[in-house]
This record gives C-alpha cells, sequence and structure tokens, in this order.
C-alpha cells in the first residue's frame, strides 16, 4: 500500500516547493482527470479502433488497396496541419477563459476561430486537389497503386473541409472541459463512416461497388455528419460557448493576436511532424509494397495504442489551461503528473495484450502469410515503444496547455523532422535492416521525445506563461 501511494498519492506527486496552496485530495484530483479525461479517451480509443475495422474492410481489396489507403495518410495531416495548429491555439486560450470565468471571452475565440477554420479549410482543400498526384508521388506512392491512391485521396480531401470545421469547434469544447460532445460528435460520424464502408466497399443491397472509392465516400459522408452534430451542440443555449448568427462575427485583433501567439508555434511543430512522418513514410515505401501494406497496418494498431495517450493528452491539456487560468500553478502540475501515472498504466497493460496476441492482431487485417509474419515480429518492437509514447504524449500535452508551443516545435523538429527519418535511412538501407530499421528509428524517437520532455515538465518554467 505503500508502495502504491508513493507513486500515486497526490501529494508524493508535486515538490514541496511548488505547493502554493492546500492540495485536494488524491481521490479528488484521479477523479476530475478521470471525468474529463475518459470522454476524449474512449473517444480517441474508438475512433482508432473504428479506423482499424476500416482498414480491415479496405484489407479485403488487397495489399495494393492497404498501400494505396496508407500512402495518403501524412499528406492529408500535413494539408491539415494549418486548422491542427488554429485548434491548438483555440484550445489554450478558450481554456483560459474558463479558469478566468469569462464567457464572452471564450465566444468570441470560438467564433474568430471558425472563420479562420472555414478560409484555411478551403484554400488548402483545394491546393490538395489540384496537386494530388504531384503530393502522392513525392510521398513515395508507386506505379502499383497510384490510380487508387489518388481516387481515394481526391474524395476524402472534399470530406476533411466539413471535418476541420467540426474539429475547430470541438477543441474549443474541449478548452471548457466538454469531452464528451467530442465524443458523441466522432463517434457518430464514425458509424456512419463503417456502415456505408460496408455498403459501398462491397456493393450491399441497392448500392453500388465502388471498392476503395467508397471507402473513400463513407469517410466524407462520416465528416459531414461530424459538422452537423458540432454545429447543433453549439446552438443550445445552455452550452457555455453558445454561438449564433446574431452575435458579432467580426474579427477582432486583440483575440486573434492571442490565438496567433500560440497556433504559430504549433503550426511550426504541425509542419516539422507532417514533414517528419512523410520522409518517414516515404523511405518504408521505397522498401516495396508487402513492406509498406505490413507498416500500415502496425501503424493502425499504434494509433490505437497512441489514441489512449492522446485522449489523457487531451484532457490534460484543458485541466492545466483552466488551473493556470485559475491562478492554480500547483494544480497544473499535479493534473500533468496524475495523468502521466494513469497512462502508465494503461502502457503496460497495452503493451502485455499486444504481445500475446501479436499474430492474432496481425490476421484480423490481413490473410497474407508473410504480412501476417512480419508484422507479428514489428508488433513486439511496438510493445516497447507505447511505454515511451504514451508517456511522452500526455507530457506535451501539458506544455502545450500551458502554452509552451514553442518548445514541442523544437522537440518535433530534433527528433521527428531530423532523427527519426536519418535513423530510418541508415538503419533500412545503409545497415540492411528493412522495415526492422524503420521500427528501431521509432524506438529512438519517442525514448528522446520522452526524457526530454519529462525534464522539461521537471522544471515547472512553463506554469509562468501568459497567454
Amino acid at each position: 500500500m505503500n508502495i502504491i501511494n508513493k507513486l500515486f498519492g497526490v501529494e508524493n506527486l508535486i515538490p514541496k516547493k511548488y505547493q502554493t496552496q492546500t492540495l485536494p485530495s488524491t481521490e479528488e484530483v484521479y477523479k476530475k482527470t478521470l471525468k474529463i479525461a475518459w470522454p476524449s479517451a474512449m473517444e480517441a480509443i474508438l475512433i482508432s479502433l473504428i479506423g482499424a475495422v476500416d482498414m480491415m474492410m479496405v484489407g479485403g481489396l488487397g495489399t495494393n488497396a492497404i498501400a494505396a489507403v496508407g500512402i495518403t495518410t501524412q499528406p492529408k495531416f500535413l494539408i491539415m496541419a494549418f486548422v491542427l495548429a488554429l485548434n491548438t491555439g483555440t484550445t489554450v486560450i478558450v481554456s483560459r477563459r474558463k479558469g478566468e470565468n469569462n464567457q464572452e471571452g471564450a465566444r468570441k475565440s470560438l467564433r474568430n476561430a471558425l472563420v479562420l477554420s472555414v478560409v484555411i479549410s478551403l484554400i488548402s482543400t483545394v491546393i490538395g486537389l489540384l496537386f494530388s498526384r504531384e503530393i502522392l508521388m513525392f510521398s513515395g506512392a508507386n506505379s502499383d497503386y497510384i490510380n487508387e491512391a489518388m481516387i481515394y485521396f481526391n474524395i476524402v480531401l472534399v470530406g476533411n473541409f466539413f471535418y476541420l470545421i467540426s474539429l475547430t469547434i470541438t477543441a474549443a469544447q474541449r478548452g471548457v472541459g466538454n469531452t464528451k460532445i467530442s465524443l458523441v460528435t466522432n463517434l457518430s460520424a464514425n458509424i456512419v463512416n463503417i456502415i456505408f464502408n460496408y455498403l459501398l466497399i462491397n456493393g450491399i443491397w441497392i448500392f453500388p461497388r465502388w471498392g476503395i472509392a467508397g471507402a473513400a465516400v463513407a469517410t466524407a459522408m462520416g465528416n459531414v455528419v461530424s459538422l452537423i452534430l458540432a454545429i447543433y451542440n453549439l446552438s443550445e443555449k445552455e452550452n457555455f460557448l453558445h454561438i449564433n448568427f446574431k452575435q458579432d462575427w467580426s474579427l477582432d485583433q486583440k483575440t486573434l493576436v492571442s490565438i496567433w501567439k500560440i497556433s504559430s508555434s504549433s503550426l511550426i511543430e504541425q509542419v516539422f511532424i507532417r514533414i517528419g512522418f512523410m520522409m518517414y513514410a516515404k523511405a518504408v515505401a521505397g522498401l516495396g509494397t508487402l513492406q509498406f501494406a505490413t507498416h500500415y497496418i502496425v501503424m493502425q494498431v499504434m494509433s490505437i495504442t497512441f489514441s489512449a495517450g492522446d485522449g489523457l493528452s487531451i484532457a490534460t491539456s484543458s485541466l492545466v489551461g483552466q488551473s493556470l487560468g485559475a491562478k492554480r500553478p500547483d494544480l497544473a502540475y499535479i493534473h500533468g503528473k496524475v495523468s502521466q501515472r494513469i497512462g502508465m498504466v494503461i502502457s503496460f497493460t497495452l503493451a502485455i495484450l499486444i504481445i500475446l496476441n501479436r499474430s492474432l492482431i496481425m490476421s484480423l487485417f490481413s490473410i497474407d502469410p508473410e504480412i501476417i509474419d512480419l508484422g507479428a515480429q514489428i508488433l513486439i518492437i511496438l510493445s516497447f515503444i507505447i511505454q515511451f509514447q504514451i508517456a511522452q504524449v500526455i507530457t506535451v500535452g501539458s506544455l502545450r496547455g500551458a502554452g509552451d508551443v514553442k518548445f514541442v516545435a523544437m522537440l518535433s523538429l530534433l527528433s521527428v523532422t531530423i532523427i527519426r527519418p536519418i535513423l530510418t535511412y541508415f538503419l533500412a538501407y545503409s545497415l540492411g535492416f528493412g522495415l526492422y530499421g524503420a521500427w528501431f528509428s521509432v524506438v529512438f524517437d519517442q525514448m528522446i521525445r520522452f526524457f526530454v520532455g519529462r525534464y522539461r515538465f521537471k522544471q515547472a518554467e512553463w506554469v509562468k506563461i501568459e497567454v
């Protein structure tokens, strides 16, 4: 019992010099953290699981189809980078206004963010559609599946226009701690996605058999549903972030400056991450279609493990921002540490489950014995990676929630954009480790981000940032 209290007790998680006021009990802190975290974590996990089922359905179309969908992932996120950066700023600013109990300030921030989101989403979508082939070829797509990849990519980009706007709304909702609406919105959208996947990929009942195009159309339909539900929730007058078209939608310079102060650094982070991930994916794609298909399946599993940490990270960002807005840096520190402890338990549990069921997991995505055997070995590496992955994602969420986005951006530049791609080419090609080398580079990437992020968190300089 003493060991458990030492590891998880609130009084043992914060240095005495940071205890500025009386701390709530361990039970109270964990309850508050879990109350906000569980919808975000459940949302992220369920979406990843549904995405995995989506991949299983596409997997039935063959190895080329898996590769075609996989190669579009990083270009899609690179195009989304500008709005994702905007959303980071929106969450941070709205959470501070919530902590200050400044409802009109929070609503004004959301209205300004929405205007920017619509404009940026439209521009990025048009650019993506105009240069889709060039983008995919640069990402590493080959002649085996480039045409299928283009069909999927173009349709998904149209749906992404609606999805990006809904993400801005849910980013603001998370800032005030309303993580349940994001869960309902995204879960509903993904249920629509999976139903129409089944109908349109296989041509069930009266629906045409569109194959990979059907998967893209189903995704786009889900994105439209997501936006409709997000807007509907904002229309409810009792909502803290209730907005309507009768309110003042003019852009406010002070509000925009506050959002830009956070979002500009987050944009650098997003661009660095996506370029790094794209170069990494391009390196793996060069190993061959079978290796890339195997890699993408394992990445789907990694996405599920990442989602557990990401859900906690989202909740931590909100709690840290609200605590700092309420002038309680000690609580901001505590919420970060508590989330890390919860993540530690989750990461160990997931690792055991993956190791014990690795061949079964791969067989759910493909019937190709080569893919199953290779993927099962890579999953062992993944089980080690997630011990660092989940912890660093939560720690970064604490720093991001405090507005320490410049540090996060520089860490991403160093680890994701520089170290991971270079190590991948060296280990996979120069030393001849192939796909194993590509995943060994992820091990180093995650360890670097874990140790550097942990050091930054312990310094606690981030609690002094004003936004």
